[in-house]
Formats: structure tokens, C-alpha cells, sequence
């Protein structure tokens, strides 16, 4: 259920790293690929009454799984990012509780 949210990345260089930077986060998790959801919101940066290029950032939406496999996950995430010749990219957590997460109706607790 890992939910990866790209900003500041484009769609085609997300289309690019897709595959495989899935196949090998399915691999790290031990779960089948179609577990993850890639997004790609359109979003529009400003500073100084100007439109920028936003920062390479991806959050992570996921439950806990440790401080080593997250850390091997942030790491995968970034091989990937670099390799679409993006230099610099922040990689965030967002931990749910499985008591407040649900599938149609039912919590994951």
C-alpha cells in the first residue's frame, strides 16, 4: 500500500524510473508491485510573484516498517530520481496507524 507522491518531478521522467524503481521497493517490502500507487499531482510552485520550477520532493505514504527498511527505501527512491539526471531530491514519511486505515469499511488493526 506504499503511496509514493512525486512533486516537482515530471510525469515522463516518472514514467521513466516506474518499473523498475517499483519492482525493487515490491522486492525491499516483500509485497507484489501492484501494492504501490505512483502519483504526479499538477501543481504549480511560486516565489517572488513568479512561477518556478518546484524543488524535487516525494512523500511516502505508508505504515511503519522500521527505521533500516525505510532508510533502504529513501535510498532506492533516490538511485532512481538521480538516474533521470535529477541531482538533488527529498524524500518524506508519512506513517498511518493501521487502526485508522481502511478498506471498504473495515480497519487494518
Amino acid at each position: 500500500m506504499p503511496q509514493l507522491i512525486f512533486k516537482g518531478i515530471s510525469v515522463n521522467q516518472v514514467k521513466k524510473i516506474s518499473t523498475l524503481l517499483v519492482k525493487e521497493l515490491a522486492d525491499l517490502c516483500e509485497c507484489e508491485t501492484d501494492n504501490f500507487t505512483l502519483e504526479i499531482p499538477e501543481s504549480t510552485f511560486v516565489f517572488n510573484d513568479n512561477e518556478v520550477q518546484g524543488f524535487p520532493f516525494i512523500e511516502v505514504k505508508w505504515f511503519e516498517r522500521g527505521q533500516e527498511l525505510q532508510d533502504q527505501f529513501a535510498k532506492i527512491i533516490t538511485k532512481h530520481v538521480h538516474s533521470v539526471n535529477i541531482t538533488e531530491v527529498e524524500v518524506a514519511f508519512s506513517v498511518f496507524l493501521e487502526a485508522a486505515y481502511y478498506l471498504n469499511g473495515k480497519n487494518f488493526a
